[in-house]
């Protein structure tokens, strides 16, 4: 299992960030991995929301299953992943004074025909860390621009 762990200071209100992060159909628009997310069913938001995320790291493309696990509007939104990837996922929203903490958490386990526990490490800890910086960067940016 691999942990990717990545975070950003974000200069607005808890109530902000989750105006930005909460409608998971937007998440393109910060997520450079994500290209299309579709819902699975009529919920779009809260608890037991399914949704297939297409995704794009260089020459690799997948679609991910993903549940919503968690969901505390401005604190918490988690995720399980079900598809080709398996593993959970969490965003967590803290105040830190005048600012916000945004922070991303994922234990993933690739599939062995993906390199598996290898995978984990250089795709996870190396690459998928890089994307996620940019990711929380762009968030920061939309965020801060309202």
């Amino acid at each position: 299992m691999a942990r990717i762990q990545v975070s950003i200071d974000i200069n607005a209100t808890p109530e902000r960030v989750w105006e930005v992060v909460e409608p998971v159909e937007r998440h393109v628009d910060w997520m450079a991995d994500a290209v299309a997310i579709r819902f699975v069913g009529q919920q779009t938001r809260g608890l037991g929301t399914a949704f297939l995320c297409d995704t794009k790291v260089g020459p690799l493309r997948l679609t991910d299953r993903m549940e919503i696990t968690e969901w505390e509007p401005a604190k918490v939104m988690g995720v399980r992943h079900v598809g080709i990837v398996t593993g959970t996922g969490k965003f967590t929203i803290t105040p830190q004074g005048t600012t916000t903490r945004f922070e991303w958490i994922e234990d993933l386990i690739f599939p062995w025909w993906m390199g598996g526990p290898l995978a984990g490490i250089v795709g996870g800890q190396v690459v998928m860390r890089a994307i996620w910086r940019r990711n929380l960067r762009e968030l920061k940016k939309i965020v801060e621009a309202r």
